[in-house]
């Protein structure tokens, strides 16, 4: 009987989470009887998402919370290892919403992010890194939400994360003079140098508002936001008449109790004639096919890429966590098993 590790929620983080928040569980794995529709997977390869971060709360988030004691969810890369699935065979590749564990019973069909497959010449760190729901995120947040015009003035938060660096790159592709917002010298230094953005503020050693001004004397025209707070705040003080900003997370506020503050003066938003709009990636996931293809086509064309930041070992997963919180990843946070 083989066993099956497994990372749980020990208790409700208190502020900022804790690697102390996680229990490791080891236990005998019998292998399951499957349902028809149902699929068992070899986990090897997971993502460290702020998102998660929602799900360990007591009120949770659009999707529920974890209860104390529950496993981690998250995507993984993954093998299947038996199936009652007609379109996933034994030994086929996928990218799911499963668990932190070594194994998991995935349900395809009913899965609030639908596996997609992964081909034998594209790599698990590939799949995770481009083709991964972060991705899609960064695709269909900046394209149908935010929808860029050529020539206009993009600013990103978090632009040195999963969802970020690839919105970033998607803006230059769309014809945008493009900013990253990211924190210290070497992220800032990688932006410009590899993703190619125009300029980076670091907000460890700068204010923020006063470079968007002189960065953007005509304003913001789109600003798309993974961090929310202090940030957010900057970019309406700078926003062009007319302009977007695309909420799609609030990093900033996921370990402060109460959350982060929102603009102080919405009145700027009105005379602005500003729009706000916040979106759920699972709102397009019809679409995800189409997405997909077209991230590769850039891929292929040298347009875009994805750095991945890969740990290695599972024991390693609420570290790696924690880490995402305090800024010490480099592009998409993995860990392999």
């Amino acid at each position: 009987m083989s066993v099956n590790r497994r990372w749980t929620l020990a208790a409700r983080p208190d502020g900022p989470v804790k690697a102390s928040d996680f229990a490791l569980v080891s236990e005998p794995f019998a292998r399951p009887v499957l349902r028809m529709g149902e699929v068992l997977v070899r986990n090897h390869l997971f993502s460290v998402a702020p998102t998660i971060r929602n799900w360990l709360n007591d009120g949770g988030s659009y999707r529920g919370s974890i209860p104390i004691g529950g496993t981690i969810a998250g995507m993984t890369a993954c093998e299947v290892i038996a199936s009652e699935h007609a379109d996933y065979a034994v030994g086929s590749r996928m990218v799911a919403m499963a668990r932190w564990e070594d194994l998991s019973v995935v349900r395809p069909d009913s899965a609030a992010v639908p596996p997609f497959p992964v081909p034998n010449d594209v790599s698990f760190e590939d799949a995770m890194g481009l083709y991964s729901p972060n991705s899609l995120t960064a695709y269909f947040g900046l394209l149908d939400v935010g929808r860029p015009v050529a020539g206009e003035t993009l600013v990103v938060s978090g632009a040195a994360g999963s969802v970020g660096s690839l919105v970033c790159q998607i803006g230059k592709v769309t014809g945008c003079r493009v900013i990253g917002i990211a924190g210290g010298a070497a992220k800032c230094r990688h932006l410009v140098e590899v993703t190619g953005v125009d300029a980076a503020i670091d907000y460890r050693a700068e204010n923020v508002a006063g470079r968007l001004a002189e960065l953007c004397p005509s304003g913001i025209d789109l600003f798309f936001d993974n961090v929310g707070g202090e940030q957010l705040q900057a970019a309406v003080d700078n926003m062009a008449d007319h302009g977007r900003i695309v909420l799609c997370g609030q990093i900033s506020a996921y370990d402060r109790p109460g959350g982060a503050p929102g603009p102080s003066d919405m009145m700027k938003i009105v005379y602005g004639r500003i729009r706000m709009e916040g979106f759920v990636v699972g709102d397009f996931v019809d679409r995800a096919s189409t997405a997909r293809e077209r991230l590769r086509q850039w891929q292929a064309e040298g347009r875009v890429s994805v750095q991945v930041d890969v740990r290695r070992g599972f024991e390693r997963l609420p570290d790696a966590f924690v880490d995402l919180f305090s800024g010490g990843n480099a592009g998409t946070l993995l860990v392999a098993a």
